[in-house]
């Protein structure tokens, strides 16, 4: 499809050509791509044109803002039709996105077996896999032959991810084995399936969360898992789509709490203007009272600075020296805990590491300042030696960096695992927020420094 030719026949009234691609494979997504790209009111119309099985299709695909500005315009029954035959995740997916009087009167137009086991599922924490999986899923018996299963796959089994791996249950549904489909095109008919069978299977728990889901997609590459219950019973199957769409949304969620703000509901595109400085406010907010300390922390040391008028030009070398490296650490602790290289219990290893880093990083950097100083001085660039031996200002700013770098490692390592530790996002403690925390200690290390060395 020539998506652009397509939105410009959509904006002059003519569907004729969307339609005609109605059978081409990956038709729901890119026509859900272009709907979003369409003005509201054009998307909703063209969306609302369609057949209602290609309704149905594409759906899934819309973003959660157009999926319930459509719902709105439409009559009871075809909303009943949609939601009864959308896939379980993506039923999920949608319910997830009402508010509570919502989710009442949506459940009231599935049928008795989808608001069942809906309502069960929404009973699950956001963050497990229960949200995730496919309840429409079939399964096949050991002592079946090659070929009944593929008849039998034939017959109830649908095209979808999941259908790239069969599952081998017992009498009691429980699962037995998991199986490629390849295994069974490249062996003979009247095998059984316990003939080809290799006792290994990889499972997640309904109680899992999204992140053990990721580790185990990353670790044995599959492209579907089943879900099972504490009795080993399958409840379900997640597929690699489902689990990368959910581990982008974390990492952006991560990457926007890093940077100093709250996480965005929607897409930067589709917020709206006021929603946008609620979101930056609040953090900006606490970071400029935050801030505030370091003002507060100069005023202190007045006295300080009119006795040697010098160690003001060093000030924003050793802040930003001590924010960076916080914020350094800070990046690789949150990442490495994110990956499961580190949890929390680790404090101890890591407080250790950084301590080193910090000390060798501090030691470059005093050293580079203290050469800085020397080649000024040297060639008459500037004269520190007025109030001062220009030796004793190098080694007060090569000290101060050695100090802060090390509290600024320190600090970006350990803050994260603080709250992890209490349960919180450790992405929280954003590098704007280390940053802040490093300014003001920093203020107060190199000043005390400068005291202890120039004796002011």
């Amino acid at each position: 499809m020539l998506v652009q030719d397509l939105r410009e026949k959509i904006l002059e009234g003519d569907l004729s050509e969307l339609l005609h691609h109605s059978k081409d494979e990956d038709y729901p997504a890119e026509v859900a791509k272009l709907l979003s790209s369409l003005p509201e009111d054009y998307a909703i119309n063209t969306f609302l044109a369609l057949p209602e099985n290609t309704q149905i299709k594409i759906f899934a695909f819309l973003d959660h803002v157009l999926q319930n500005r459509i719902i709105e315009d439409m009559p009871r029954p075809k909303i009943s039709n949609i939601l009864n035959n959308l896939e379980s995740n993506d039923r999920i997916a949608f319910f997830d996105t009402l508010d509570g009087i919502e989710v009442t009167e949506y459940l009231n137009l599935l049928n008795d077996k989808n608001r069942l086991a809906t309502y069960d599922l929404l009973g699950y924490p956001e963050q497990s896999v229960a949200r995730l999986i496919n309840t429409n899923f079939t399964t096949v018996r050991k002592e079946w032959t090659i070929g009944q299963a593929i008849e039998h796959l034939r017959r109830f089994y649908t095209d979808t991810p999941a259908a790239n791996v069969i599952f081998v249950v017992d009498s009691n549904g429980k699962l037995v084995d998991d199986i490629p489909i390849r295994r069974l095109v490249l062996n003979e008919h009247s095998k059984t399936i316990e003939d080809i069978m290799d006792g290994f299977y990889v499972k997640l728990d309904i109680q899992d969360g999204i992140d053990e889901a990721i580790q185990k997609f990353k670790e044995y590459d599959r492209v579907a898992l089943p879900v099972t219950n504490s009795n080993n019973v399958v409840m379900g199957v997640v597929t690699i789509d489902d689990v990368i769409d959910e581990a982008e949304e974390k990492d952006t969620k991560d990457m926007q709490q890093f940077g100093g703000l709250e996480s965005l509901d929607l897409p930067y595109v589709k917020t709206g203007f006021l929603t946008m400085i609620q979101k930056r406010a609040g953090w900006l907010i606490i970071l400029f009272l935050s801030e505030m300390l370091t003002a507060t922390a100069m005023q202190h040391f007045s006295d300080e600075l009119d006795k040697a008028l010098v160690l003001t030009m060093f000030l924003p070398l050793i802040m930003s020296s001590g924010g960076n490296s916080g914020s350094q650490a800070a990046t690789l602790i949150i990442r490495a805990m994110a990956l499961k290289e580190l949890s929390a219990r680790d404090w101890w290893y890591v407080m250790r590491r950084e301590i080193m880093s910090g000390l060798t990083l501090g030691c470059i950097l005093g050293t580079i300042g203290f050469i800085r100083i020397a080649i000024w001085q040297q060639l008459g660039w500037y004269n520190y030696g007025h109030q001062f031996n220009w030796i004793l200002v190098g080694l007060t700013v090569s000290c101060s960096l050695i100090g802060i770098v090390m509290w600024g490692t320190l600090s970006g390592s350990m803050i994260p695992m603080v709250l992890k530790r209490l349960k919180l996002d450790p992405a929280t403690s954003s590098a704007p927020f280390v940053a802040t925390l490093v300014d003001v200690t920093g203020l107060i290390i190199y000043f005390t420094v400068a005291a202890m060395i120039l004796h002011l």
